[in-house]
């Protein structure tokens, strides 16, 4: 193996996965478990009966309930936890952070209050320099673990930082591609869930494939319109992280985002849903980021405000339809900076 130890924040569905996909690319996989029950449960059973039960964990992964333990004295740790709770995570382990540390983020979201994507949380949370890269794309973890050939991208502001991180992560099933776009990967990853809920809501509603295959393409637009005001590339949005990602979210039974919206969509409550799910769906926080986002920057994303409106206002998913089909037309890449 080129690589000897990484450590995985984060023992989700999606940590669980690339800790078995690295774990072949590495001599020792350190992965921190938040919580104490499941921890043991790994060292036990060597499989994640709560988030990704069905694969066994490969010998070198050492799942520990001790941040410090996990975290000190590596040179490559991927962080992979929930938004909401990234600023606090990366303030525990900031001490053990040095300028030479090699930092992935494989998190997807919008931080509520300061509106901002992971890589500047981190950045916010250090206030040192370091590296920084981001992986995102169209990867479902039950089938990264089960090595399903799949493909993957990973941006950073530093080109050098990409190849390295696109090595550590390539292998026979997964192909890395490269982007210095990373402000563009990460609003891309984490808008997608909105849409993945839009999505799910329609096919709730028995409307068909004409209005799944619009509200897909419109909400790429809204995508690309929040990202290139922010100052993404908007090419970025019809590439992995953007439609390959909003594609598979929006259509695969395995996304949590799309099946939330599908329960809404046959008359679900929000609180009926989310009481019987272990793994809440990210797309329910970061529906709450996009809304303020679309109003901050005075931006028309009918789909974004009308999936918040159904989610959090309580608004029938039948009326949110009927105001979507009201909106003004216009031409169809109006709003995305770089595109006429």
């Amino acid at each position: 193996m080129e690589n000897k130890k990484i450590a995985i924040i984060g023992a989700g569905s999606w940590g669980t996965a690339l800790s078995i996909h690295l774990a072949d690319k590495f001599e020792k996989v350190s992965l921190w478990v938040y919580e104490k029950e499941l921890c043991d449960i790994l060292h036990k059973d060597r499989e994640n009966k709560w988030f990704l039960p069905g694969f066994t964990l490969p010998p070198n992964i050492v799942p520990d309930n001790s941040l410090e333990t996990v975290v000190q004295g590596q040179s490559i740790v991927l962080i992979v936890v929930p938004t909401p709770t990234m600023r606090n995570v990366i303030g525990n382990l900031k001490q053990y952070i040095k300028s030479d540390t090699l930092l992935i983020n494989a998190s997807k979201g919008i931080e509520n209050d300061s509106l901002i994507p992971c890589h500047k949380i981190i950045e916010e949370s250090l206030n040192i320099p370091i590296s920084i890269a981001t992986v995102s794309g169209p990867t479902f973890a039950k089938e990264i673990a089960a090595k399903v050939p799949s493909a993957l991208l990973v941006a950073s502001k530093s080109i050098d930082t990409g190849k390295r991180v696109q090595n550590i992560f390539s292998s026979p099933n997964l192909k890395v591609f490269t982007s210095t776009d990373i402000m563009g990967v990460e609003i891309g990853g984490a808008l997608k869930n909105v849409i993945a809920i839009a999505t799910g809501i329609c096919d709730g509603l028995n409307l068909g494939f004409n209005t799944r295959a619009a509200l897909i393409t419109r909400g790429l637009v809204e995508i690309a319109r929040v990202g290139t005001e922010l100052g993404a590339k908007p090419e970025t949005f019809y590439g992995l992280s953007g439609l390959g990602d909003l594609v598979l979210t929006c259509t695969g039974d395995l996304s949590r985002n799309r099946q939330l919206g599908i329960q809404l969509g046959q008359g679900k409550s929000l609180k009926e849903i989310t009481d019987k799910m272990r793994m809440v769906a990210e797309g329910i926080s970061t529906v709450k980021s996009a809304y303020k986002l679309i109003q901050k920057l005075n931006i028309q994303a009918s789909v974004m405000e009308e999936t918040y409106k159904v989610l959090h206002e309580e608004k029938s998913p039948q009326q949110a339809l009927s105001d979507l089909m009201k909106v003004e037309i216009s031409k169809e890449f109006s709003g995305i900076k770089g595109l006429a």
